[in-house]
């Protein structure tokens, strides 16, 4: 934040327009290459391996070569994810099925990778359907797969929603601030909001899950449910300021999903660009909802299966994912008049309620341990409904949950723009909070120890 973005962006700027794709791109490479030292070389691997097959593609148009050669690049592409992401959990059930021992070791997930392949499909599809014209410059292409504000992170950016950026985009300082604005407060939401709270449910999950109170269980995963909003979109915040600070306009990743009034709305609001690739790459091509009803419950779960899978190779991701998968169909088939004719309360504690359940799944890598945390949550399992350690995490979190809870709902970013943006003097206040929450969140990051980065592993 003060030595690595300040150095990129006086060379970023200080470079003539043609340069500034070449710098990023080298920045960009540099910041991956930092963290991962051996592992940059995979990406830029796959980077090379894609810009040449769809150039391949692209001049074999409507041959069988350019059939032959599309399958290739999505097994390639495939091959190399399901390798280092889900090569240990596929010995370990092989092992497991089959009482076999077959050794293996477990291989470090490069960062980043999960989204970076998908944005390569996604190019590599668009390309093959005649979707987007073949990107002919490598540094181009380079720059939109390796491009540092969300290559670790996402959100994540298909090519047709850049592909004019990349060679067209114009930086403004309208547009610079804007963008400043938006890391500092995706700042803000990651360091002071998603780690604060996240220590409350480290120190719940910390427990016996058998010797907790009901009330401190639902405490514990209402601290996940926001931990992990607040953490990831905080992430995409930081990911889309620093996009336009260089020029570029990325998706939405989040649209305050706790407001919703169903699962299906929650899942349009919860990281929309995974939903969209799934949506367009999958969902769609196996024929969407115009197909018969069994179909439609077969694409519906496929996605949910591969929803799950792409998060992480454990079974709890795919229970996680599956969970989803058996809601969403039935508020699809019998659920959507039901949910319309009750009142807008009951709806949104009936999401949340599916919501957290479905948190617990995620938060415990072992299925039989989340299982056991959410018979607790309904008092299946004999503990007390209160004790005294609800109280006391209650009594010294209840400062800091107000505020968080407040401003996952749309109310304060709408009371922020009305006076920021609308006031003669609200400018002047708009910078200030923005120094403040900028001075507050480094202050924690100096001297905090807890910092977890919740995506680090998908």
């Amino acid at each position: 934040m003060f030595t690595f973005l300040p150095i990129t962006l006086m060379l970023y700027y200080i470079a003539p327009r043609s340069f500034r794709n070449f710098i990023l791109l080298l920045i960009s490479l540099v910041f991956y290459a930092w963290g991962e030292p051996v592992y940059v070389f995979l990406m830029i691997f796959t980077t090379i391996f894609d810009y040449i097959m769809g150039l391949i593609i692209d001049k074999h148009r409507g041959k069988s070569l350019s059939k032959g050669i599309f399958i290739l690049t999505i097994v390639v592409n495939l091959g190399i994810l399901g390798f280092f992401k889900y090569y240990g959990f596929l010995i370990e059930n092989i092992n497991t099925l089959f009482s076999l021992n077959i050794s293996y070791s477990q291989l470090p997930l490069p960062i980043g990778i999960s989204f970076y392949t998908f944005q390569t499909l996604s190019y590599v599809v668009d390309v093959y359907l005649n979707k987007v014209k073949v990107q002919k410059s490598v540094i181009s292409f380079g720059l939109y797969v390796s491009m540092f504000p969300q290559l670790v992170a996402g959100p994540i950016v298909r090519y047709s929603d850049i592909d004019y950026q990349i060679d067209n985009r114009k930086e403004t300082v309208s547009k610079f601030g804007e963008g400043a604005e938006r890391f500092i407060q995706g700042l803000g939401k990651k360091v002071l909001f998603a780690n604060n709270i996240g220590m409350l449910f480290t120190s719940v999950q910390a427990m016996d899950i058998n010797s907790i109170s009901v009330l401190t269980s639902w405490l514990g995963i209402i601290a996940y449910t926001l931990q992990i909003y607040f953490d990831f979109s905080g992430y995409s915040d930081m990911a889309i300021g620093l996009g336009k600070m260089f020029g570029f306009d990325f998706i939405e990743n989040f649209n305050y999903p706790y407001v919703s009034k169903s699962v299906t709305e929650f899942w349009r609001r919860w990281h929309i660009s995974l939903g969209s690739w799934f949506r367009e790459y999958v969902y769609i091509p196996l024929g969407g909802n115009r197909c018969s009803i069994p179909k439609q419950v077969r694409n519906l779960f496929v996605v949910w299966f591969l929803t799950g899978l792409w998060h992480g190779s454990s079974w709890n991701f795919i229970v996680w994912g599956l969970y989803y998968g058996v809601i969403l169909f039935i508020e699809k088939i019998f659920l959507k008049n039901v949910l319309e004719s009750i009142p807008s309360f009951i709806r949104h504690l009936y999401t949340m309620i599916l919501v957290m359940i479905g948190w617990v799944f995620f938060s415990y890598d072992n299925l039989g341990t989340g299982l056991l945390y959410i018979s607790v949550m309904f008092g299946l399992n004999g503990n007390p409904i209160i004790d005294s350690t609800f109280m006391y995490y209650f009594y010294t979190n209840i400062i800091i949950l107000i505020p968080i809870i407040l401003c996952s709902t749309p109310i304060v970013n709408i009371v922020y723009k009305k006076i920021v943006y609308k006031k003669k003097w609200g400018i002047i206040l708009g910078i200030a909070i923005n120094l403040i929450i900028l001075f507050i969140a480094t202050a924690y990051l100096v001297n905090a120890t807890y910092n977890p980065f919740l995506y680090f592993r998908f």
